[in-house]
């Protein structure tokens, strides 16, 4: 205590000022933070209002922020800003690679004064962005044993290295930001499964009801077309009956896989029930949703199920389309058209594509 006194004593009153003005600021910081974890789920707009802090506290010429992808054991350029930062966003790096690699992979932080004297710094990155690395300050997002990410300050041969001071403050805000994370990341979650139909990964009615509804009123708004295809699945009772459930479920998983290969990102698949399914087309007239059922009908029809025993099992469906504002001007009535068109195919003898 009483050196503590001393240390106090020996400072000049400016020193004192400006280091109790640099503590003021790091508790306003972190009150800030505080509150982002509970004004807003959107783990873009958490991390986004996180690293504002970090850039405010910590002055970097550079900063960055990765994220792990467990598919790919990989991280990934989630954020980047300084110069020449947009080459990166997107970009990844192994785990084992550079000094992002070294921190998350032993979930520890580290600070780096001098690049060229450290053999973990990569300089790959420097290449891609033209800019001078010298200082690199790094922190892993870790939650229990898991590791999240990575945030990484860099500063250049002209400014100031980064000290431990920095060190403590980084690591206390990577600690809230790999909370926010953690929550958001939960919360999603949740979502995709009150949304998501269990066996084939589509959406599900619940979720069909809000988006064809957004779609209709941006179609209707800015005079676009909008398409809806219904199909339904041609004797799947029989396949059910004869081969069991099981069976039945597996090929439910592969419709959906198929779909989202079929499709164009902007559509949205949903399993509306049983085997009957829903394709929302945006920007989708008419004469190019008929298209596409068929180009679904054909990537069902060519999928061999094959059985344990070598049996292979073809599927077909009857689909109906229709289109806004051709056939209707609400959600309702242009989804209950696609039905009736699908429903006159299944009379007429299955198999096949009709237009409302």
């Amino acid at each position: 205590m009483r050196g503590r006194i001393d240390e106090v004593r020996a400072m000049g009153s400016d020193d004192l000022l400006q280091r109790l003005q640099r503590t003021i600021e790091k508790l306003e910081a972190f009150n800030e933070i505080g509150k982002v974890l509970t004004s807003t789920l959107d783990i873009h707009e958490v991390l986004r209002r996180i690293m504002d802090k970090v850039q405010e506290l910590l002055e970097p010429a550079n900063w960055s922020l990765l994220l792990v992808d467990p598919e790919t054991e990989s991280l990934v350029f989630e954020f980047a800003k300084g110069p020449g930062a947009d080459r990166l966003e997107g970009e990844r790096i192994g785990l084992d690679e550079g000094i992002a690699g070294w921190v998350v992979s032993r979930k520890k932080p580290l600070l780096v004064q001098d690049v060229r004297k450290d053999p973990r710094f990569s300089s790959r990155f420097d290449a891609a962005t033209l800019f001078t690395t010298r200082s690199i300050l790094a922190v892993p997002l870790c939650f229990g044993s898991q590791s999240l990410g990575v945030i990484e300050l860099v500063k250049g041969p002209k400014e100031e290295p980064f000290r431990e001071e920095d060190l403590r403050t980084l690591a206390t805000i990577a600690d809230y930001a790999a909370i926010a994370l953690q929550n958001a990341w939960n919360f999603q979650k949740v979502q995709e499964l009150t949304i998501l139909d269990d066996h084939t990964g589509l959406f599900n009615a619940r979720h069909l009801e809000k988006v064809l509804e957004a779609e209709v009123k941006r179609a209707r708004r800015f005079e676009r077309p909008l398409s809806v295809i219904f199909f339904d699945l041609d004797h799947f009772k029989r396949i059910n009956d004869r081969h069991g459930h099981q069976v039945g479920s597996s090929i439910l998983a592969s419709i959906g896989e198929i779909l989202r290969r079929t499709l164009r990102s902007v559509d949205v698949p949903v399993r509306y029930g049983g085997d009957e399914f829903v394709c929302v087309l945006p920007e989708t007239s008419k004469a190019q949703a008929l298209i596409w059922a068929r180009e679904i009908r054909t990537a069902l029809r060519n999928h061999a199920y094959v059985l344990a025993g070598g049996e292979e099992i073809r599927v077909d469906a009857s689909f109906g389309v229709a289109s806004l504002p051709d056939d209707a001007q609400d959600p309702e009535e242009l989804l209950r058209q696609a039905d009736l068109a699908m429903y006159r195919v299944k009379q007429s003898g299955r198999g096949d594509v009709a237009a409302a």
